[in-house]
């Protein structure tokens, strides 16, 4: 499969870290900021050669930071021995604190950038997980990037089993069930632990002389597979990390896919199951996804851009200007502006130097936290008829504060369209979405939002639109119609977020 085309365009300033955003909502007490919170990245490298994993790893990881901002960490394959670091933090900021980085040069490598949704964000959640051996040598890394759905009965059988647990995620019940079953060899272990697990997972790992790679049945998280040579392979969650990392993309980790290297190093590909049916969740197009990055062969900037033209053909508007939501609603706005007509403004300016966290004690000063985060050109939007395009509404907080702003700016219209349809129903699958008591559309009707939001109209994409852009009914589309591909069989909300 020939290498795909990406726009070039720089993308890594825009994806500063945006773990304030949850740090003022659990000081506050109030959504402050209302968008669905990011899941993991993932990444992975094998080379039957020694290779320059420190640094690769680094760019793999600093190209997935968007993806998760808590924590990150890496597991080295060093002369038949795993070396693990993980810490909180950046990305750059975890490599900064590494005194020698030949430390962590070998063969392979696998890391992960970590946003806690299952589990607390104690240090000994971050991943990746590892297990020993009596010597207390690393067997066994692992990186996971999803949610089982039954991680409680599972835990709860393996500790009857005597299998001794040391964190809360639900990774580490991955770990421990690819552990017990190695004596069965690794391809064994993994589809004995495939045949356990239900759920959302794309996992890579790395024994002390193999490296692997799966994906569930369904392939709800995305894994992409790369090439430096034809003896170097990469596994990641977007191909935006394979550009960083220099690889060329190959193809996709199929649903119900493992692949893993042999004795040789040579790279080897079995399904576990005959006609894989792919259902990646559709929000990663909408919101998570790095424009740059390809998904299923799907350009994700390519997607944003469709979908402001689709909302167009589906609620024309008269206006004087379209307004993008930095960053993921910019190219919707786009699309919406060629196929209307109506010009496109870049006048809602974004502060990316905000700090990670802020204490704020009082309501008024909360209520100020947006305008830090962004601020009209008021010059430009005044007395103006305005589209304002947003990727999504989730708790309606951030959406009511920031239609005030313009109309303490002197906006004159403001019609608010949203490029993903109404969010009625959380997550359980790899994404973290407020219950459903907290999500404004699975409690209001779109005129009572309208009038909540105090907005000349408002429209959501349709799903059966949305539907239409990704050319397929396959994806999951669970928290818009609240049919899910997988069950939710612990029934608990509060363990599988991840």
């Amino acid at each position: 499969m020939k290498n795909q085309e990406f726009s070039k365009q720089s993308y890594l300033d825009q994806f500063k870290s945006r773990a304030y955003k949850r740090n003022i909502l659990k000081q506050s007490g109030d959504g402050v900021f209302d968008q669905p919170e990011e899941e993991c990245g993932i990444m992975g490298l094998f080379s039957v050669n020694d290779i320059d994993t420190f640094s690769l790893s680094q760019f793999g990881l600093f190209a997935l930071q968007h993806r998760g901002q808590e924590a990150c960490g890496i597991s080295v394959l060093k002369q038949g021995k795993i070396v693990n670091l993980k810490q909180e933090g950046l990305v750059l900021d975890v490599f900064k604190t590494i005194e020698n980085p030949e430390d962590y040069m070998g063969n392979a490598v696998i890391g992960h950038t970590r946003y806690t949704t299952a589990g607390d964000k104690k240090r000994f959640n971050f991943q990746p997980f590892f297990a020993k051996n009596e010597y207390d040598q690393i067997i066994l890394s692992i990186a996971h990037n999803g949610n089982l759905t039954n991680a409680k009965s599972l835990k709860k059988t393996m500790e009857a089993e005597g299998v001794v647990f040391r964190a809360t995620s639900d990774s580490e019940i991955i770990l421990r069930l690819i552990q017990k079953n190695l004596d069965l060899g690794l391809l064994d272990a993994i589809k004995t632990t495939m045949d356990s697990i239900q759920g959302a997972y794309s996992v890579v790992g790395l024994t002390r002389n193999k490296f692997f790679a799966f994906r569930d049945f369904n392939g709800i998280r995305p894994l992409i597979l790369g090439a430096i040579d034809e003896k170097t392979y990469v596994a990641a969650s977007e191909t935006c990390a394979l550009d960083a990392m220099g690889a060329q993309y190959v193809r996709n980790i199929l649903p119900g896919e493992i692949i893993y290297t042999d004795d040789e190093g040579n790279l080897q590909s079995v399904m576990t199951v005959e006609k894989p049916v792919n259902r990646i969740c559709s929000f990663e197009y909408i919101y998570f996804a790095r424009p740059d990055s390809t998904l299923e062969d799907i350009n994700v900037y390519e997607i944003r851009e469709r979908s402001g033209a689709k909302i167009w053909e589906q609620a024309p508007v008269e206006a004087d200007m379209v307004v993008g939501v930095p960053d993921s609603g910019v190219p919707a706005a786009i699309g919406f502006a060629k196929a209307s007509g109506i010009p496109f403004r870049p006048v809602l300016i974004k502060n990316r130097y905000i700090g990670r966290s802020f204490i704020i004690p009082t309501q008024e000063m909360r209520e100020r936290v947006v305008n830090l985060k962004l601020n009209p050109i008021v010059s430009e939007m005044k007395g103006k008829r305005v589209v304002i395009i947003d990727d999504s509404i989730v708790r309606g907080t951030t959406s009511k504060r920031l239609v005030k702003i313009l109309k303490d700016a002197g906006v004159k219209e403001i019609h608010f369209r949203s490029v993903s349809p109404p969010v009625v129903a959380p997550c359980y699958l790899g994404i973290d979405t407020p219950s459903k008591k907290d999500l404004i559309s699975a409690n209001m009707t779109t005129e009572e939002l309208r009038d909540y939001l105090n907005v000349d109209s408002l429209e959501f994409l349709s799903t059966e639109n949305l539907i239409d852009l990704l050319e397929s009914d396959k994806h999951c589309f669970g928290c818009f119609t609240e049919k899910y591909p997988v069950e939710n069989t612990d029934g608990n909300q509060d363990y599988v977020d991840q």
